[in-house]
């Protein structure tokens, strides 16, 4: 599971909190840093990406940070929130095998003499974990069509992941934007970050 912990447009007492709230659950979870982006202000975040074995969805949603202002003495306002997101992770992109793959041969015909004609030197492999299907024609032998076939097999198996990866990110930061104040599923209390029970 990934989970993002964000300061949406909050100020620095928001990102402070990203940092304190990460600490807490780092204590009581076993997760592991993916990224942080830090923020202006030293020893804070504007959001904070993990991931984890363990299934903390319940903790999605808005936690509450009641506390003074470390950095604005005497200003009124002392509720900050932080949102917690479970961002999806990337489709895995199966790694090929020879196991997960069809291969079928088949006569060319056109150029390339006597041999095309004659020969099934066509080779059509077919992924069977994607249903991605690719021809090759090129080649006047069989393992020289194969051994095309696989490079661009690798080359789609690719460029799927990236797009993968990309659209992770795209939803991380598209969560990153949505903070909702209010209805928290967790408040936490004082410089010293103490879970207030419910």
């Amino acid at each position: 599971m990934i989970v993002q912990l964000s300061s949406g447009q909050g100020p620095a007492e928001c990102e402070l909190a990203v940092v304190k709230l990460y600490e807490a659950l780092n204590k009581e979870y076993k997760i592991k840093l993916i990224s942080k982006h830090e923020a202006r202000t030293t020893g804070c975040c504007v959001s904070i990406t993990f991931s984890t074995e363990e299934d903390l969805s319940e903790l999605e949603g808005t936690v509450q940070w009641i506390c003074e202002s470390p950095f604005r003495p005497h200003h009124k306002r002392k509720n900050w929130f932080v949102d917690v997101s479970i961002i999806p992770e990337a489709d895995e992109v199966p790694v090929f095998d020879e196991k997960d793959i069809r291969w079928e041969r088949f006569h060319c015909g056109g150029n390339g003499g006597q041999n095309v004609n004659k020969v099934e030197t066509g080779m059509r492999l077919i992924h069977i974990p994607t249903g991605i299907i690719i021809t090759s024609t090129e080649e006047r032998t069989q393992l020289h069509n194969k051994n095309k076939a696989l490079k661009r097999l690798a080359a789609m198996l690719k460029e799927k992941e990236a797009e993968n990866k990309a659209k992770q990110v795209n939803d991380a930061w598209r969560e990153h934007n949505r903070i909702i104040r209010g209805n928290p599923v967790r408040v936490y209390k004082g410089m010293k970050f103490v879970q207030k029970k419910a």
